[in-house]
């Protein structure tokens, strides 16, 4: 009896080992299939100028899914990302044309380094208002993000009357006429958005896996009362997830800002529903606890080179939102089925043991 069961087992746990194999794959295998459909089917999809463009699209979202992972592996949602993206590129505009002005005849000036720090703690301290708000007044995150996602899009807008801030060359006499170089530089033939997005991946990866702050965020959103009584500072790493989550956004405002050499207030509309996308496409658990930055980053290049692709074919814009919602379905479905394989698998393994 124990002789035919053990290779029924055997085989059950080899079969289940290969299909969990798959199923943690999955967002690579989406990438190198949509990359084959694309290339083939849209013209000079893999030209060396529209791989450039392409990469910049993508270092964009995969900024604000990046800063979205951390959230959503704490136990949150950010849906304020896009709206700060939008007022972090109107204050940038604002600064690089008009500077400060106090009232008293004279103004303060900025260089394009002051500058971008302005904004970048603009994002953070929204980040910081997020954080408040949740883990202060007890808002669900949900509620306070969208919150927030309204002020400070009306914010952008009543910052120049819902008009864009344009000619954003800046300033030699300031040191901002380096601004531009920002969104649309170069260092060895590589755009600067794309190093920026490959520092901030690497900080955020080493943070996730190699640092007690991200050990801890893992533990909060896998188990927010067992992680605060085994003495992890719960609204410290709250705190910490929603402001990074506003300096991913801040960056990316200032990147557009500078690759248009413009600022609009409407810029970021719905942003956060692509990096919610690549994140849950990477494999980060909307239940928490779970995501890899890696993942999330490749979860951006999908639905970058899926938008990009869409839009060389001619698909329509309102087909290519439908699209999107089917990939972001299908990944959830697939997140849940991941789950049900490694819960199944550990089953197993312990009814191996005891025998």
């Amino acid at each position: 009896m124990s002789d035919s069961t053990i290779p029924t087992s055997a085989g059950q746990a080899a079969s289940g080992s290969a299909l969990l194999l798959l199923l943690k794959a999955r967002t690579f295998i989406a990438l190198i299939l949509v990359l084959l459909f694309f290339s083939v089917f849209a013209p000079n999809f893999l030209s060396a100028a529209n791989l450039v463009i392409m990469s910049k699209h993508v270092a964009l979202n995969a900024f604000l899914a990046i800063g979205m992972t951390f959230v959503i592996v704490s136990g949150g949602i950010d849906l304020s990302v896009g709206s700060i993206v939008g007022l972090c590129g109107m204050v940038a505009g604002w600064l690089v044309l008009h500077g400060i002005n106090p009232g008293f005849g004279w103004s303060i000036q900025f260089n394009t380094f002051e500058i971008c720090l302005i904004v970048v703690t603009v994002g953070v301290a929204i980040g910081a208002l997020n954080g408040f708000l949740i883990t202060k007044l007890n808002v669900a995150p949900f509620i306070a993000t969208l919150g927030t996602l309204y002020i400070a899009r009306g914010a952008a807008m009543l910052s120049s009357d819902g008009r864009t801030f344009p000619n954003l060359g800046g300033n030699p006499e300031y040191g901002s006429d380096t601004f531009r170089w920002i969104g649309t530089g170069n260092i060895l033939g590589i755009p600067v958005s794309i190093w920026m997005l490959v520092i901030v991946g690497v900080a955020a990866a080493y943070i996730a896996r190699r640092t007690p702050l991200g050990r801890y965020i893992y533990a909060v959103g896998g188990n927010e009362k067992a992680a605060g009584l085994s003495g992890v500072r719960v609204t410290r790493i709250k705190f910490f997830v929603y402001m990074f989550s506003g300096f991913c956004a801040a960056l990316v405002g200032i990147i557009i800002a500078s690759q248009l050499v413009a600022a609009h207030p409407a810029t970021g509309d719905t942003f956060e529903l692509n990096a919610i996308a690549a994140a849950v496409l990477g494999g980060t658990s909307m239940s928490g606890g779970r995501g890899r930055i890696g993942g999330t980053i490749i979860g951006a290049f999908v639905i970058g080179v899926l938008s990009d692709g869409l839009v060389m074919m001619g698909v329509s814009a309102f087909w290519q939102t439908v699209i999107k919602g089917i990939v972001i379905i299908a990944a959830v479905v697939i997140d849940q089925a991941q789950q049900r394989v490694e819960a199944r698998a550990a089953l197993q393994a312990q009814a191996v043991l005891g025998k």
